[in-house]
C-alpha cells in the first residue's frame, strides 16, 4: 500500500475509534425496533375475559395456536369498565366522556379517530360487525342477532360515514380487497360476553382462521384483542398479534393500553396524525421479526 493509502486508512480508523459505542448501538436499536409496513391490518375485539382466562386455556386453543404462531402482549391493559369507554380509547384514544353502555348519539363526537385519519390520508377503512341489521345501520340492538351498538364505536363520529360500516356477511372472501385497516366485531355471544371461552374461540377459527393464515404470506396482521377483563384482574387483558414480520412465539412484557394498541395501528398504517392519547403513547415493541 502507498503511504498516502496508509494515512488515509489510519484517519479512517480514528475517526471510527472516536465515535461512541453508544452512538451505533442506538442506530442498531432504532432500526430493530422498526414497524412492518403491511398492506392489511385486521383488529378483532372480544369481550370481558382477563389474560389468565383465555391465554394457556385448554378452552381457548386456537387462540392460543396464535400465541405460539405469533406474538403475546403479556402486559396489555384496558382503562375503565364497563365496555364502552374502552371500544371509545382504542379508536379515538378517548373515552369522549362515554362512561357507561347507553346508546350513544350517532355522530355526537367530531374528534379525530382511527376511521377519520385513514380517510383524510386516503387510505381505506371499514369494520364489520356482526348482527348488524344492514350496512350502516345505526340501531342501538337486535335481540335476534345479539347485536349492540355499544361494541361500535365508529357510529359516534360524524367524520366517519356510517356506510363504512359493514356486516360481518359483508367481510371479503378476497382478502387482498381488505381495508388498509378493518375492525371485526362478533356478536354478543360470539365475543364470549354471553357465551363460553370456548364459543367465542370456535368462532375465531371458524371465521378468521383463513385470513389469520392468508397474512402470514400476504405482508397482513391479525390483532385479537378484549374491551376489558372480568372486572378480577385489574384490567389485564389477552392481546395477540400474529402475520407476516411477527415473530412466532414471541413475548413483550411491556405495559401497553389501547392507547399503545391505537398508536401502533396509526403507525402500521403510515399514518403521521395520532389521535388523543395515542399521540403521548409508546409503540409495540419486542415482537417484529
Amino acid at each position: 500500500m502507498a503511504r498516502s493509502g496508509k494515512l488515509l486508512a489510519a484517519a479512517v480508523a480514528a475517526v471510527l475509534a472516536a465515535v461512541p459505542v453508544g452512538l451505533w448501538a442506538t442506530g442498531s436499536v432504532s432500526s430493530a425496533a422498526s414497524l412492518p409496513s403491511p398492506d392489511h391490518v385486521v383488529v378483532v375485539v372480544m369481550e370481558n375475559h382477563a389474560y389468565s382466562q383465555v391465554i394457556g386455556s385448554s378452552s381457548a386453543p386456537y387462540v392460543n395456536s396464535l400465541v405460539s404462531g405469533g406474538g403475546n402482549l403479556t402486559q396489555m391493559y384496558a382503562e375503565t369498565h364497563p365496555s364502552q369507554p374502552n371500544y371509545y380509547a382504542l379508536f379515538s384514544g378517548g373515552t369522549q366522556g362515554v362512561t357507561d353502555d347507553s346508546c350513544v348519539t350517532v355522530g355526537f363526537s367530531s374528534a379525530a379517530n382511527l376511521g377519520s385519519e385513514l380517510i383524510a390520508a386516503g387510505k381505506t377503512w371499514g369494520s364489520y360487525n356482526e348482527g348488524l341489521p344492514s350496512a350502516g345501520s345505526t340501531v342501538c340492538t337486535n335481540s335476534s342477532t345479539k347485536y349492540a351498538q355499544k361494541h361500535n364505536p365508529w357510529f359516534g363520529f360524524s367524520n366517519v360515514p356510517t356506510s363504512t360500516a359493514h356486516t360481518f356477511a359483508q367481510f371479503p372472501t378476497s382478502y387482498s380487497s381488505l381495508p388498509k385497516v378493518s375492525f371485526v366485531i362478533p356478536n354478543l355471544c360470539d365475543d364470549m360476553h354471553d357465551c363460553s371461552v370456548s364459543t367465542g374461540d370456535t368462532w375465531l377459527k371458524t371465521n378468521l382462521s383463513a385470513y389469520a393464515t392468508w397474512a402470514a404470506s400476504n405482508n397482513s396482521l391479525l390483532v385479537v384483542t378484549f374491551d376489558e377483563d372480568n372486572e378480577l384482574a385489574g384490567n389485564r387483558i389477552p392481546t395477540v398479534v400474529y402475520g407476516q414480520h411477527v415473530t412466532a412465539g414471541s413475548t413483550s412484557g411491556t405495559t401497553y393500553s389501547h392507547y399503545s394498541l391505537l398508536r401502533t395501528l396509526e403507525d402500521l398504517a403510515g399514518l403521521s396524525a395520532h389521535a388523543g392519547n395515542a399521540a403521548s403513547a409508546s409503540d409495540i415493541s419486542g415482537i417484529w421479526s
